[in-house]
């Protein structure tokens, strides 16, 4: 293990995603391998406890049982390869962010597109508790839910559940108050085609770097910055790679858990059911997911500026250059997208 991928393990964080693959027939336990690049001590790292505690007290009393095996720290590979492995069935549960299962669904990159959700969060109530909640929730949750599974299915996945990455900014080591300030800047970017164009649009040049290697990267200088959120970027030690911080929010991103569905289509249904739960399960599971991110926000801010990290909120009239000039973005994703691409992409804007 190098030195970057062994303090990435201690460090990092992203949105959960399970691997493994089942026992034999003659096996009384089917173990999934648990693989994220979340370490022990973040929201995700939580869910995956309370999932692990959930399959295995749900199938206690029966003849089999389900049990989840966890790796930390992307022991089992970066997303968009554990991704890879799901779509194939050689691992039966992948649970991370929408770009990398963009990888094998290009559909779903619309989801991210810049700019398209707003950062304003509400307090709603839900049942009987009080959820911190933005408008890309409810459009996730209910409006292009199905479409989501539909795209999902035929690609080769069943959905689970939705998770949090959050909004995404940008960690930079220089500093950023307008939008030229970005022009030519080498700028780490997720290995999705809606993020590399999102930085051209920008003006940066973007270089798609796995996450167990963006902190060498900017301390060798390969790069100059990244995106992403403010957790994500504590957990996985990058805020020690930068000196500023822009409140950009330019790119919501959700996580999601789904199953192989090679792996779903042999299970029993009775397990099925365990594994996927209820529909008030996934709710609760989604929504709790949600506000343990997002209740940090605050807190993580005030971090970077204890750690001498320099937090620039962009005026409103800057956010609005910087969304007029990632419609760029919008539009080379248009271009290429298929049709039922194009369909949710336009289910989400009708609904905003």
């Amino acid at each position: 293990m190098t030195p970057t991928r062994r303090r990435f393990v201690q460090g990092a964080a992203i949105a959960p995603f399970f691997i493994g693959r089942s026992a034999s027939a003659d096996d009384s336990t089917i173990v999934m391998k648990l693989a994220t690049v979340a370490p022990p001590g973040t929201p995700w790292a939580s869910q995956i406890k309370k999932l692990k505690r959930k399959l295995a007290e749900s199938t206690k009393d029966l003849p089999v049982k389900l049990k989840l095996k966890a790796w930390l720290g992307g022991g089992l590979g970066d997303e968009i390869q554990t991704a890879e492995a799901c779509k194939r069935g050689a691992v039966q549960i992948f649970a991370g962010s929408i770009g990398a299962l963009a990888s094998a669904v290009p559909e779903l990159e619309g989801i991210e597109l810049p700019y398209l959700f707003s950062s304003a969060q509400q307090r709603v109530k839900i049942g009987d508790k009080t959820h911190i909640t933005i408008n890309a929730d409810k459009i996730l949750d209910e409006i292009v839910h199905e479409r989501m599974e539909q795209l999902l299915w035929k690609a080769g996945f069943k959905l689970m559940f939705l998770a949090e990455n959050g909004l995404r900014s940008i960690g930079s080591t220089f500093p950023i108050t307008k939008l030229a300030d970005l022009k030519g800047r080498k700028m780490r970017s997720q290995e999705a085609q809606t993020h590399l164009d999102t930085w051209r649009a920008l003006g940066a040049s973007p270089v798609p770097i796995a996450v167990t290697e963006v902190l060498s990267s900017l301390q060798t200088g390969v790069v100059d910055g990244f995106d992403n959120t403010p957790l994500f970027a504590f957990a996985a030690s990058w805020h020690m790679g930068i000196g500023h911080y822009t409140l950009s929010e330019h790119i919501y991103q959700p996580g999601v858990a789904v199953a192989s569905r090679k792996f779903w289509d042999k299970l029993d249904p009775a397990l099925q059911a365990i594994l996927i739960g209820s529909e008030e399960e996934k709710r609760d599971f989604t929504l709790d997911g949600r506000d343990a991110v997002r209740r940090m926000g605050p807190q993580l801010i005030e971090n970077f500026k204890t750690s001498g990290i320099t937090v620039t909120e962009l005026s409103a009239l800057e956010k609005t250059t910087f969304a007029g000039a990632a419609v760029k973005a919008h539009d080379a994703f248009a271009k290429r997208t298929t049709s039922e691409g194009k369909a949710l992409l336009k289910a989400i804007k009708d609904a905003l």
